[in-house]
């Protein structure tokens, strides 16, 4: 019986089953093999054959379509044993690294303890700073030797990519980071109400202890933190634990010299080319800067009223153009970059923004926006012609249904939207779809308390799910530290 292999039902993994089929009696039957799903990760394994009529007379030989579906198992295989192996060196690592970084610290404070110990030099707020990071340690020691620490994780979609089948990322506290821009964190999870400051809070200033009206924040995997100082004209680095920062780009006054910056409003960290991307607002420019002992900035970017910046894992920018009301996507090596939101001037349409601020994107290319002049934030699909409302959007005002002035925005691996809602001094969670939103931080009017926050505007989590918010107004970052009976 003459039979062909056709595309079926795909499997979790993304390849499409194969199903023997029978033909119908033609004149010129045909063959084809179809046994991968449309995936640029998975080309090349095996390529549809194209139609091959084949005579009456001549047999059908199925065992060189055979060989076919064997030779991409084998492929296949390869690459899942490699991956597997990635997975292995990923798991030591991981462990190691936490081990190495508990271990740092332990060994960091014992020296300062020592040293002031010998100096006599201890006042309250050293120790009660020192309290503080014995209390930090005894968390990260704790989240350590969890069962839970790590956890396998295997993703599967349609668009295959080899390298992450299957991989190692930590899973504590209900947490775990599955990719640089995306966090997954438990629907149930709260966060301890009295928050702690871990950069400025020593009022207005250009100390190395200091911020003044800073906007944007990035935490890497070791909870070092990097703030947009805006009115200082800097971005600095703080390092877990320390009392001071230090300036890792600008700090040269105000101006537009390669080595300056002017009102920067968010930074990022680009990991492939360990340099910092800066959204140097004053100047209208995005500068790249390199993260080790970086003295100057690589503009590029111009001509652009830059607020918000994110990054995907192709390395394209996104950077929201706040004069022209709209999300702009810029490839690799691209100048010009395409609108990915907005772009029809400003107005409260749905293909329209009114003052953005800031932007994340996630492992779908999905944008969101915090639409500022329209209390709302905007979910835009890869390719979409217009966005649709996932927060906000009932006015101005401090219902749970309802936003005033949005800024930083963060979504996690359950399309959970987070966002600072500054107009209520407040940090809210919306759910998937839900109706209104619920209070996670601050809310309890504004003020300088540490259960309090006064015109919040950036936020992000670090890898533990720990929540960070720029408090702008109060001119520090405060950390809310995951509550971990939640």
């Amino acid at each position: 019986m003459p039979f062909f292999l056709e595309k079926g039902k795909k499997s979790p993994c993304g390849v499409t089953r194969v199903r023997q089929t029978q033909l119908p009696d033609r004149s010129q039957p045909s063959v084809t093999i179809l046994c991968v799903s449309r995936s640029t990760a998975t080309e090349g394994l095996l390529q549809p054959h194209v139609r091959r009529p084949i005579p009456k007379s001549e047999s059908v030989s199925t065992s060189e379509f055979f060989n076919e579906i064997d030779r991409w198992e084998t492929v296949t295989l390869e690459k899942i044993h490699k991956a597997a192996n990635q997975a292995r060196r990923q798991l030591t690592q991981l462990l190691n690294r936490d081990k190495d970084t508990l271990a740092k610290r332990f060994g960091m404070m014992t020296k300062e303890i020592r040293g002031r110990s010998e100096e006599d030099n201890f006042d309250e707020n050293d120790i009660e700073r020192l309290r503080q990071t014995i209390n930090q340690m005894k968390i990260s020691l704790k989240q350590l030797i969890q069962p839970t620490k790590t956890k396998t994780i295997i993703v599967t979609n349609d668009r295959i990519d080899w390298n992450r089948l299957i991989y190692v990322e930590n899973e504590d506290n209900r947490i775990a980071t599955l990719c640089s821009n995306s966090t997954y964190i438990h629907s149930d999870a709260e966060w301890v109400q009295n928050s702690i400051t871990v950069a400025g809070g020593n009022g207005q200033g250009s100390g190395m202890n200091q911020l003044f009206y800073s906007w944007g924040l990035y935490v890497d995997d070791e909870q070092t933190i990097y703030v947009a100082d805006t009115s200082n004209h800097r971005i600095m680095e703080w390092k877990y634990g320390a009392t001071n920062g230090q300036v890792v780009a600008g700090g040269n006054r105000q101006g537009n010299g390669t080595h300056q910056l002017n009102n920067p409003y968010d930074v990022i960290v680009d990991k492939k080319s360990d340099s910092l991307i800066i959204s140097d607002c004053g100047n209208k420019r995005v500068v790249r800067w390199p993260c080790l002992n970086g003295t100057s900035g690589e503009t590029i970017i111009s001509n652009i009223d830059c607020i918000g910046l994110a990054i995907d894992e192709n390395g394209s920018i996104y950077v929201v153009d706040h004069g022209k009301h709209e999300v702009r996507r810029y490839s690799i090596g691209d100048t010009e970059g395409a609108v990915v939101a907005g772009g029809r001037g400003k107005g409260n349409r749905l293909d329209q923004l009114a003052y953005p601020y800031y932007v994340f994107v996630d492992r779908d290319h999905s944008v969101y926006v915090s639409d500022h002049g329209n209390h709302r934030v905007m979910k835009w699909k890869e390719d979409a012609k217009q966005g649709i409302v996932v927060a906000g959007g009932q006015g101005s005002g401090d219902d749970l249904t309802q936003l005033s002035n949005p800024r930083g925005v963060f979504v996690d691996e359950l399309n959970t939207l987070y966002v600072a809602d500054g107009g209520n001094h407040r940090i809210m969670r919306w759910s998937k779809e839900a109706a209104q939103g619920c209070v996670i931080a601050g809310g309890n009017d504004s003020g300088g308390k540490s259960n309090q926050l006064n015109n919040p505007v950036g936020l992000s989590f670090d890898r533990h799910g720990n929540l960070y918010v720029v408090d702008k107004n109060n001119s520090r970052v405060q950390k809310f530290n995951i509550d971990s009976n939640s």
